[in-house]
């Protein structure tokens, strides 16, 4: 026997108000007290309640999607495409930006488009998908500094969030972290283990995340008493941390403490330490940066500077949401606070 269909009497049902109230909410109706939407969204969760899509959006006028757009810069080759892609799915940094972005809008019955936008003629792309109402907006997650998406979307007034602020200026909105406290907070903890000759591996420092990262992590050394530290520049990838890391030693082979800019890079960090045949932590303390499950796969476990992408990823959707519902029209920016979480290698 089937299983029946929820239906809008039983979400209004479970929701404790009426079919009109559910109908309210599920259409975006602007009037509705927003704990009122927060306890029927948490019943069509329950029920497992699908609103007619096609329906909704003849009475919202939207496509009921976001595009979750992955973007870089210039001219990438049909063979650097897919290297493009695949290097995207294997940072786990990728997979929590998903999550958070999917636990926002799942509860609205909305969910993202995901777009790639690694030359000038995906760009154009997206701009016409989202152009033609193909999408109601886009979070844009840039992979390179000089990515010239945020601009284009903002010269089309477009809506459009930023997951992490553009390097190139411009009107957007976006949603970051407090950079510059993680690293002055990895240089802290390390100075406070006693190491002193510390070394670090900084992201791609055409970035403005890389950037503050090491600004930080350097205030917090020449605080501690420690004005220079050797930096080796990564590139986010475990590749890149284990050759910073294996030229640093070359150069400086007394080290014993290194903060990495990432987690992945900090994997390199410890393999190459263990192929030299350093302890981890006993020889050589080592702190990442993200807090990405490449932190607990790690051996031994990664000390590491929290960052909170699932949250931050579901603010990116809702200062989304109401650029597309017009509560908000002029740029604004969000930044939340780094957190250290002490585990084994630090």
């Amino acid at each position: 026997m089937s299983r029946r269909v929820p239906t809008l009497e039983d979400v209004a049902r479970v929701a404790g108000v009426s079919r009109a109230t559910v109908s309210r909410v599920i259409n975006g109706v602007r009037n509705v007290d927003p704990a009122i939407q927060d306890v029927v969204r948490l019943a069509i969760e329950r029920t497992g309640y699908a609103p007619n899509r096609a329906a909704r959006s003849l009475v919202t006028r939207r496509a009921e999607t976001i595009a979750l757009v992955v973007s870089g810069a210039g001219e990438v080759g049909d063979g650097e495409q897919d290297a493009f892609v695949a290097g995207v799915f294997a940072d786990p940094f990728f997979g929590r930006v998903v999550s958070g972005v999917v636990g926002r809008l799942r509860p609205r019955s909305m969910y993202p488009v995901l777009m790639f936008a690694e030359s000038e003629a995906a760009r154009q792309q997206v701009v016409a998908y989202l152009r033609h109402g193909r999408a109601d907006g886009a979070v844009v997650v840039s992979t390179h500094a000089r990515d010239p998406l945020p601009t284009l979307l903002a010269a089309e007034e477009l809506p459009a969030v930023c997951f992490a602020r553009p390097a190139l200026p411009g009107p957007a909105t976006f949603v970051d972290l407090a950079h510059r406290d993680g690293g002055r907070m990895a240089a802290d903890h390390l100075l406070a283990r006693g190491c002193h000759r510390i070394a670090t591996v900084s992201g791609p420092l055409d970035l403005p995340a890389s950037r503050e990262r090491l600004a930080g992590f350097r205030e917090g050394l020449e605080r501690g008493g420690r004005p220079y530290a050797p930096v080796a520049e990564g590139g986010f990838t475990l590749e890149s941390g284990a050759s910073a890391m294996a030229g640093l030693l070359s150069e400086h082979p007394d080290v014993d403490g290194v903060f990495a800019a990432n987690d992945l890079m900090a994997l390199g960090v410890c393999q190459v330490l263990r192929e030299r045949g350093r302890r981890v932590p006993q020889d050589v303390a080592v702190i990442g940066f993200d807090d990405s499950s490449a932190a607990v796969a790690c051996r031994p476990p990664l000390t590491t500077v929290r960052q909170p992408v699932e949250e931050m990823a579901a603010e990116t959707v809702r200062l989304l949401q109401e650029q597309i519902e017009g509560t908000r029209t002029e740029p604004t920016s969000v930044i939340f606070e780094p957190e250290l979480v002490v585990r084994e290698s630090a």
